[in-house]
């Protein structure tokens, strides 16, 4: 890889990602890891994938309840809980969230379910981003309304 040029990079990438969409793993080509995080709440907790272009929520499970989905991939320098923007939080577009962490090889390190009113409690509302942003730091992941389902995730 160290020998290719930035081109025939960007060409595998492309390579990669075409492939990956034609397996059903990937939906878009824009952020793989949301793509991802989506693919692996269909598979493994038998949920239906919304269009994208859906509002407010990406998934619902088999009891019909909306779910907004989440994640964010680590590196070895950044380990950020910083989940992204959530828009139109107090029209409570969704039941529950679910936020997966992802290491640098895309393996789950950390996943979590909480509610609707969790997150409300939590967020803290962005003006710059019109909308809401809750960061999953210690003192947030203590709530007793958050739960940890990373065993779902498991290879």
């Amino acid at each position: 890889m160290k020998n290719k040029s930035n081109e025939e990079l960007l060409e595998e990438y492309s390579k990669i990602l075409d492939t990956l969409i034609h397996r059903k793993v990937l939906r878009t080509r824009n952020n793989p890891v949301a793509d991802y995080a989506e693919y692996l709440v269909k598979e493994r907790m038998k949920c239906k994938l919304e269009p994208n272009s859906k509002s407010g929520y990406d998934a619902v499970d088999p009891k019909g309840k909306k779910i907004q989905i989440k994640s964010r991939r680590w590196n070895d320098k950044r380990q950020s809980r910083h989940l992204g923007i959530i828009w139109n939080l107090d029209e409570h577009k969704f039941d529950y969230l679910i936020a997966i962490f992802f290491d640098n090889e895309f393996n789950v390190k950390e996943a979590y379910k909480m509610n609707h009113n969790t997150i409300v409690k939590h967020a803290k509302n962005n003006d710059h981003q019109h909308g809401h942003i809750i960061i999953l730091n210690n003192k947030v992941l203590k709530d007793k309304n958050i739960i940890d389902i990373k065993n779902k995730f498991q290879k």
